[in-house]
C-alpha cells in the first residue's frame, strides 16, 4: 500500500546541509496499522508530509498502491491527495470562521451540495458531535476539535489516513477517545500511519517503527 525506496530529505544549513531523513526505507501493507516513534527533531513529521505528497524528498521515491507520487505535477498530487489519503494534525488545522460541519465539508474541495452536507452531518454524528455541528472551533475542546478534524479526514473514503501526533494536545481521557476512533478506521479496513514520541497508541498498533536521526532503526 506505502513503499518508501531509499527517500532522504536534506535541507541546506549555515553550518552545511540537514539531512531530515536518510535513505528510509519503509512498507506499510493495506489494512495495517503502523505507529512511527521517535523523538522531537527525529524526523517524524518530514516523513508524514513526505508520504502524503506535501514534500518533495532530496532522492527515493514514494509509493501508494502502484502510483510513484512524485512522478505526479503539484495538480495531480493534491487530486491524488484528495481521494486516497485523509490527514490529521496534532494543532487541527480548522478554518476558525467555519462551523463545524463546515470545516468537515471543506475537505470536499468542491461547492457544498446537500449530499457532502448529509454525509458530514452523519460523520460528526458517529463521532458524538451532532450537539456541535454549528459551533465555531474557538467554541470548541481540544477533544472535539480533533474528532472534527478526524471527520474531515474521512469525508472522501479515504484509503489511507496518515496522523502527526494527533492525541499531543489533549488529556489522557481524550487522547483515548481519538485513538479509538482512529482504530475504528483501521478495524473497517483502513491503512493507518501515525507518527508520535509517545506510547498511548501502541495498544492499538500492528506494529511499531523507531526513527531517530532522520534513520529507520528498529522495527517490531
Amino acid at each position: 500500500m506505502i513503499r518508501l525506496e531509499e527517500v532522504s530529505k536534506i535541507y541546506p544549513g549555515r553550518n552545511g546541509q540537514v539531512k531530515a531523513l536518510d535513505r528510509i526505507q519503509l512498507n506499510v501493507k493495506e489494512k495495517e496499522f503502523v505507529v512511527v516513534r521517535g523523538p522531537s527533531g527525529s524526523g517524524k513529521s518530514t516523513l508524514l508530509l513526505t508520504l502524503g505528497g506535501m514534500l518533495r524528498p532530496t532522492q527515493g521515491a514514494v509509493w501508494i498502491g502502484e502510483q510513484d507520487v512524485y512522478k505526479f505535477s503539484g495538480k495531480e498530487r493534491a487530486e491524488f491527495r484528495a481521494q486516497n489519503v485523509g490527514f490529521v494534525f496534532q494543532m487541527f488545522h480548522l478554518i476558525p470562521y467555519l462551523t463545524v460541519w463546515e470545516n468537515v465539508a471543506a475537505a470536499a474541495g468542491k461547492s457544498v451540495t446537500a449530499s457532502i452536507r448529509k454525509d458530514s452531518l452523519s460523520l460528526l454524528e458517529g463521532l458524538g458531535l451532532s450537539h456541535r455541528v454549528s459551533h465555531k472551533p474557538s467554541e470548541l475542546s481540544a477533544g472535539e476539535k480533533q474528532r472534527t478534524a478526524i471527520a474531515r479526514a474521512l469525508l472522501n473514503k479515504p484509503k489511507i489516513i496518515l496522523a502527526d501526533e494527533p492525541t499531543g494536545n489533549l488529556d489522557p481521557d481524550n487522547a483515548h477517545e481519538v485513538l479509538q476512533h482512529l482504530s475504528s478506521f483501521h478495524q473497517n479496513g483502513g491503512t493507518l500511519l501515525m507518527v508520535t514520541h509517545g506510547k498511548d497508541a501502541d495498544p492499538y498498533a500492528d506494529r511499531i517503527v523507531y526513527l531517530r536521526d532522520g534513520a529507520v532503526v528498529e522495527s517490531n
